[in-house]
């Protein structure tokens, strides 16, 4: 079953492109977690209060803007302007449990995510996300 159908993703890109980049973040935010759970799943055979333990180690704020400072260099010119333009976009959430530099850094990661993925990039969304594990 083609991912794309399943949630009936039918935008072109310019569609993409018109998006606020926070609805890019919005929708990275799910992808990202679901790749991290899928991967922590297939990888340990623990409870579910220990999967959601160690999700969280790799989807927390600080931990997400690591990656991106870590995998930025492997960004062509196109992936660095979203993460730029998603990471400048104002936004009026203000972080709990992270500091301001790290929250607006994992948007910008998570903004990546969401364009690939809204953008049906799916051998590049796959390659980033591998990124992530290395």
């Amino acid at each position: 079953m083609d991912i794309y159908n399943l949630y009936n993703i039918d935008m072109e890109e310019i569609e993409v492109n018109n998006m606020s980049p926070l609805t890019w973040a919005y929708i990275g935010d799910c992808v990202y977690e679901l790749y991290i759970r899928t991967y922590l799943v297939n990888k340990t055979n623990s409870k579910p209060n220990k999967l959601h333990i160690a999700a969280i180690q790799y989807v927390k704020a600080k931990s997400q803007a690591e990656i991106l400072k870590r995998i930025e260099n492997n960004l062509t010119d196109d992936e660095k302007d979203i993460v730029r333009r998603t990471r400048n976009t104002q936004n009026h959430h203000l972080p709990k449990n992270a500091e301001l530099k790290d929250y607006m850094y994992a948007t910008a990661f998570e903004g990546l995510i969401g364009y690939l993925y809204l953008t049906k990039n799916t051998e590049r969304l796959k390659y980033i996300l591998d990124l992530c594990l290395t």
